[in-house]
């Protein structure tokens, strides 16, 4: 079945009120509700892990050889390392992030005793007091602190907020969606991903689309920590493909148009076979895409290869420029992925021994070389 046509309309607005949900690792509980109760409203039946995975599942003709599609709520942030004397806060991320794109961030923390408002900031922050020495302080998280906006002068004080070490602290994501179709805002990775399944998603519904298999359409809440799909996957699922963010950068085919196909990350290599079919679905389908390779970068689908599932995966994304740090995409790029999706989950299953979880050499892939050419050779003309 061809690619769907997907309302972007939809998909944007689906990003907005992501957005607007606080969601650092940690601290996801609201963020799982909202898109559990979008995936009710489009007819899918959920269920939460008990920290609050999400899987739901679109059945197909059958079940075996099903596929998953994953995508991670949560975001970057910070928590509370220490009460300062001077009535500010140290901070830890949450994520791997750097202070850099820290400064001048507005932020949530969240206590005990409410919600406070706050400003993370150099610790010379002044120009008028510090003259010069402002542009050469050091960057790092032991050279930033949170301002809180309320009576919190000393530590008397801001203990009296009932603000306590290990809080959460949400960054402000700040976003703008243009009329060219630019979108610029912190979070995007990875809730433009969330946004772009749910679109797909909601192409599905609105088509009566049927799949071949059952797809599970899946939603981790610790990616940004490594945890990510490393304990939602079931036995039945033989492949996964990961939305994610690739980095549109100096030295990087990743671009803010279209798909990126990450071929590898930093734990090696992608699903030879899962990888090449999603290619070719976007050549067929005419899809704008191209192909990447991230060396500082890891995923949903390298947790669940090292929490031990045997599942094909791949990733494929939308670029990203300045990632972790102000990021901007274009939504053609949502758009694609999206279309991408509908292309894959009601695509033919090639490998059919990918239903059994373990079989004999019959029906096992090849890859080509030259052995396999003279095998294939010898199947198509077989001796007398």
């Amino acid at each position: 079945m061809p690619r769907l046509v997907i309302d972007t309309h939809y998909l944007t607005e689906q990003l907005k009120a992501l957005l607007e949900i606080p969601s650092p690792t940690g601290y996801t509980d609201t963020v799982v509700r909202h898109v559990a109760k979008e995936l009710e409203r489009l007819g899918l039946k959920i269920e939460l892990t008990r920290r609050g995975a999400i899987t739901a599942l679109r059945q197909g003709s059958r079940r075996a050889s099903a596929r998953a599609i994953v995508s991670h709520v949560d975001t970057l942030g910070a928590q509370v390392k220490y009460l300062k004397s001077n009535g500010r806060l140290e901070l830890v991320p949450v994520g791997h992030w750097s202070a850099r794109f820290a400064e001048g961030a507005r932020a949530q923390i969240f206590s005990d005793s409410g919600i406070y408002r706050g400003t993370i900031l150099p610790l010379k922050a002044s120009g008028h007091t510090y003259n010069d020495e402002i542009d050469t302080a050091p960057i790092g998280w032991n050279n930033v602190e949170l301002r809180v906006d309320a009576l919190s002068r000393d530590l008397d004080e801001l203990e009296k907020l009932g603000i306590h070490i290990g809080d959460m602290v949400a960054i402000d994501p700040q976003p703008e969606f243009l009329e060219n179709g630019y979108i610029v805002s912190r979070h995007l990775d990875n809730k433009a991903g969330v946004a772009v399944m749910l679109a797909a998603l909601h192409a599905m519904e609105r088509e009566g689309v049927s799949t071949p298999v059952d797809i599970h359409w899946l939603f981790t809440i610790a990616e940004e920590v490594g945890v990510g799909a490393s304990s939602i996957l079931t036995p039945d699922i033989a492949s996964m493909i990961a939305i994610d963010n690739g980095t549109s950068a100096p030295g990087q085919n990743s671009s803010e148009f279209g798909v990126t196909i990450a071929m590898a990350d930093q734990t090696g290599p992608f699903d030879y076979h899962l990888t090449k079919k999603l290619i070719r679905l976007c050549e067929e389908e005419e899809i704008k895409h191209q192909r990447d390779i991230f060396r500082y970068y890891r995923s949903d689908s390298a947790s669940a290869i090292e929490a031990g599932h045997d599942v094909r995966t791949g990733l494929i994304t939308f670029g990203v420029d300045a990632s972790h740090g102000y990021e901007r995409i274009h939504v053609h790029a949502l758009r694609s992925l999206a279309e991408l999706v509908t292309a894959y989950v009601t695509s033919p299953v090639e490998i059919e021994r990918d239903r059994n979880l373990h079989a004999g050499l019959k029906g096992f892939t090849r890859q080509p070389n030259d052995e396999a050419r003279q095998e294939l050779a010898e199947d198509s003309n077989p001796a007398e």
